[in-house]
């Protein structure tokens, strides 16, 4: 059976770990050539190896999608490797730090907004660029259910990821006639080291209260890890299938999106959230 993808070139940035490693990763069993881009430089060579490995081709590019020049030398250099850039998911992001709104430090709003929103506009502009000269392509921006739902204490994070969505919808719309479509994902909670980091920081019990009565005495008492605690809240207060997502489920997504099976979807918005936006 041919691959979808046979052939075809895919930039991955955030490509080292994650969502972004489980997309490339994804995206070289159905036959692509792979650019893994991030600042993380020995797990992104990692990644590229891995892929090269399996008898697939790969490279690694450090790249801070938050610097215009960066972007730009990331899909030049994509070009003079594979000739063209077909699919890119645009995947690399920050959580930032977790706040309030009245008490979201500036610094935290620039940072946060720079990766996760300018970056994606950087990353988008260099790519359309290139397709519309070879004349079609197929784009995912990686946004979230905080970008479709409240997500307390991540004022910085939620505005980009909601931009992230409205940026999609005026690109789809602006390029749809021109070959090139245009879509996001909205992952849910997904067993990710952002996660892991943003755990870290979140007191679930002041954003769930109810969780205080089943949850919280247990990890009190030492009997759950917080990681554990996490999981059951996960589970049990926000999740409706009753567990978190992995990579690998998100990363099939988005390359379903950048397939001609998905030929007909543009501007679209989707959440792959395990039901969370739901109920």
């Amino acid at each position: 059976m041919t691959e979808l993808l046979q052939d075809k070139v895919a930039l991955v940035t955030g490509g080292a770990q994650g969502i972004g490693r489980s997309t490339a990763l994804a995206f070289a069993a159905q036959g692509a050539k792979i650019i893994v881009a991030d600042v993380l430089d020995a797990e992104g060579e990692a990644v590229a190896a891995h892929i090269r490995q399996l008898g697939g081709e790969a490279i690694f590019v450090h790249c801070d999608i938050s610097q215009s020049a960066a972007v730009e030398a990331m899909v030049a250099r994509a070009v003079e490797t594979y000739g063209r850039l077909d699919c890119a998911a645009n995947n690399a992001g920050i959580e930032g730090e977790m706040s309030p709104c009245a008490d979201c430090s500036e610094e935290n709003w620039d940072r946060t907004i720079a990766v996760n929103l300018k970056g994606v506009w950087l990353c988008m502009r260099a790519e359309l660029k290139q397709m519309l000269k070879q004349g079609g392509g197929a784009i995912v921006n990686v946004s979230s259910v905080a970008g479709l739902v409240a997500e307390r204490g991540f004022p910085a994070y939620s505005a980009a990821k909601g931009g992230v969505i409205a940026l999609t919808r005026t690109a789809a719309a602006e390029y749809c006639k021109l070959g090139i479509r245009v879509n996001a994902v909205c992952p849910g909670v997904i067993h990710t080291p952002m996660i892991d980091r943003t755990l870290h920081q979140m007191d679930l019990t002041a954003m769930f209260p109810e969780m205080r009565r089943s949850v919280v005495s247990r990890a009190i008492g030492g009997l759950l890890s917080r990681q554990a605690w996490f999981t059951n809240a996960m589970t049990n207060f926000i999740e409706p299938m009753g567990r978190h997502g992995e990579p690998e489920e998100i990363a099939q997504v988005i390359v379903w999106l950048c397939s001609d099976a998905a030929s007909f979807v543009t501007g679209q918005a989707l959440a792959a959230d395990g039901g969370m936006t739901a109920t």
